[in-house]
């Protein structure tokens, strides 16, 4: 199961109902529906169900909207009021909160750029009570941000900046801000996943590098990641499905063989795909041909999000005012 790129908590979970037709015993599953929006949280309680997950224990919330990938005022507008609902209930009830900001990736790849961007749009006001010697503030909150770029880029291990950073400014907590890997192509641009657990960043192109975690950091690590990648073989063994889905209903031929491919696991069937494609180089991240648009779009909702949810007097009208 786990050979299939996903970082998404709850693909895990199907990809296990998939194979067994079971639920996962010690993982706690709630959905509910808000407009356009569906709401699933799911949460990893033991560690029996960590293993089988692959993902560490925690809460896993996935926001998901087919609307999403259009540049939709209102959808935005809602969806940025639900992520900062969510967020704000993993951050806890906090009074004169004190904040980091990571935007994870490389600002010079589109689909990696979701980080960067986002960082970009954050109402950062550290700075502002340092000028001014304060030490709280009844309408903003702490916030610091940093878009530390790619080890590539650096030289350093993002996870070695990020604790300098947490040790000389001492924040309540960090909020990392990652591109993901889907394993479903609607999924991609149209799903946003927030967790209490942390990050290993550039997991989404599958090079991850030191986490970002509480145990790592000493501090709480709320990570927000959109899925902005889908991986090659994961994509044909999926239309090779409905490939064999369609040829199944309309012909009588041959039905033995399309029910022997329809038999295989998806495990089994990505496996054989990759090991195809393995010689050609062929085993790549796919994108959609809008992705600069989507970033843009998905960006402000997530910076709008997080603003809404740090700062307690910055509501949806006052980050709509600001000119990006």
């Amino acid at each position: 199961m786990r050979q299939i790129r996903t970082d998404l908590a709850m693909e895990a979970r199907e990809l296990y109902q998939e194979e067994t037709k079971q639920e996962i015993r010690g993982v706690a599953v709630e959905q509910e529906e808000s407009k356009d929006i569906t709401i699933t949280r799911v949460e990893v309680m033991d560690s029996y169900a960590e293993k089988i997950m692959g993902k560490p224990m925690g809460k896993y919330i996935t926001l998901e909207s087919p609307s999403l990938r259009r540049s939709n005022a209102d959808l935005k507008d809602e969806m940025s009021k639900v992520l900062a609902k969510e967020l704000k209930a993993l951050v806890g009830e906090r009074k004169h909160l004190k904040a980091l900001i990571v935007g994870l990736g490389n600002w010079n790849v589109t689909p990696d750029a979701l980080g960067p961007k986002v960082v970009s749009r954050v109402y950062v006001t550290r700075h502002l009570f340092k000028t001014y010697n304060k030490e709280k503030d009844e309408a903003l909150a702490e916030v610091s941000a940093i878009s530390p770029g790619v080890m590539g880029l650096t030289g350093v291990e993002t996870s070695e900046i990020i604790k300098g950073i947490v040790e000389k400014t001492r924040p309540d907590v960090v909020v990392a801000v990652d591109s993901l890997a889907s394993r479903k192509m609607e999924r991609v641009n149209a799903t946003i996943q927030l967790t209490d657990t942390g990050i290993s960043p550039g997991s989404g192109i599958g090079n991850k590098r030191k986490a970002l975690t509480k145990e790592t950091l000493g501090i709480p690590v709320i990570a927000i990641g959109v899925p902005t990648v889908v991986d090659a073989a994961t994509l044909t063994s999926d239309a090779i499905e409905m490939v064999i889905d369609a040829f199944s209903r309309q012909s009588n031929k041959g039905t033995d063989f399309y029910n022997m491919l329809k038999g295989l696991k998806n495990e089994e069937k990505y496996a054989l795909i990759r090991e195809v494609m393995e010689p050609y180089n062929a085993n790549v991240v796919v994108t959609p041909n809008d992705i600069d648009e989507v970033i843009i779009n998905l960006s402000q909702i997530v910076a709008n999000g997080i603003n809404i949810a740090l700062h307690p007097g910055i509501d949806l009208a006052d980050v709509n005012r600001y000119v990006h």
